[in-house]
């Protein structure tokens, strides 16, 4: 796998195997790409623990007045946190036109609530759409007066004692909420654990446990990024599910809950066995085509077959 650059194993907390290959290494800040997107969603959680959100069924449009009055299409209006969270706002994934893709490399997010059109009812139909993930990121940073990553290093990276890399920004400053979050793989398994432990690190709480076990909830089935009816992803991701910008799947008899980036950035949440994986590798940015695609499979086989080999 000449792409692959970290993989770790930690069960019941403890890190039993670590490896790093390909010009990897242990201090390597790795472009997680859509694996931010989990990041984003945690946030979220914290910004309703602590008001500054009244939950999630208040109004994508409640944070956007500055285009609120602009908006043609009326479905617009009654899109929610919650859907954006689910993937089930009603936005096309990018990759499927054009000018959708143009639009996501524009930098410019907010006009972008307008001017692209839904192509499914909110709430009815899960549909990838990284820009619903930038919106949400914006969200936060209305509602806390803060950028994503500021809040992110007030209340979530230090209880967790993760050090970030870059958190890369669209034209206008805001953290991106769908990806370019860097960190180390030791720093993305924290993360992992804060999630398969419903919400503690360290014996501290910084995420309800209701929202962890929210998060890793499938409310959409048989989905993928790419092709929203596979429900699979390579040899052994079987079942796939969307939670709040988490994904779920069954691996043999085994179900896991996983956060996925471009190119086969992984983190994979096994709680029968107290078990997080960890997987770093090149990032393919901007590299959508079939070799990329080909790579980050291989991280995924390279997992399943991992988990579906356990008893």
């Amino acid at each position: 796998m000449e792409t692959l650059r970290g993989l770790l194993v930690i069960v019941n907390g403890r890190l039993i195997a670590e490896g790093y290959f390909n010009d990897g290494s242990i201090d390597q800040k790795a472009r997680l790409q859509s694996v931010t997107k989990s990041f984003t969603s945690a946030l979220i959680g914290i910004a309703v623990e602590r008001g500054l959100l009244t939950g999630l069924d208040q109004k994508m449009l409640d944070f956007f007045p500055d285009v609120a009055g602009e908006i043609t299409d009326p479905r617009k209006g009654e899109i929610t946190i919650r859907q954006m969270l689910q993937m089930r706002a009603g936005y096309p994934w990018e990759e499927t036109h054009a000018d959708l893709w143009a639009g996501l490399l524009s930098g410019y997010y907010v006009p972008l609530i307008e001017a692209f059109p839904l192509t499914a009812d909110p709430g009815t139909r899960f549909q990838y759409s990284n820009l619903t993930s930038n919106w949400l990121g914006i969200i936060i940073d209305r509602a806390s007066g803060m950028r994503l990553k500021a809040f992110a290093e007030e209340h979530l990276f230090p209880p967790l004692g993760i050090e970030p890399g870059e958190w890369g920004t669209d034209a206008e400053g805001h953290n991106n909420g769908c990806g370019d979050l860097h960190l180390s793989a030791r720093d993305a398994a924290k993360f992992g654990l804060l999630y398969l432990n419903r919400g503690e690190y360290g014996g501290e709480r910084i995420l309800s446990a209701d929202w962890a076990d929210d998060s890793l909830r499938p409310y959409s089935t048989s989905v993928s990024s790419g092709a929203p009816s596979s429900g699979r992803i390579g040899s052994h991701f079987r079942d796939v599910g969307y939670g709040y910008q988490w994904w779920t799947a069954r691996i043999g008899d085994h179900h896991v809950a996983y956060a996925a980036g471009h190119g086969g950035q992984l983190i994979v949440l096994l709680a029968e066995y107290d078990l997080v994986i960890v997987t770093t590798a090149y990032p393919f940015w901007l590299g959508h085509n079939t070799e990329s695609w080909r790579h980050e499979k291989a991280c995924f086989n390279l997992v399943g077959r991992f988990i579906d080999s356990l008893p």
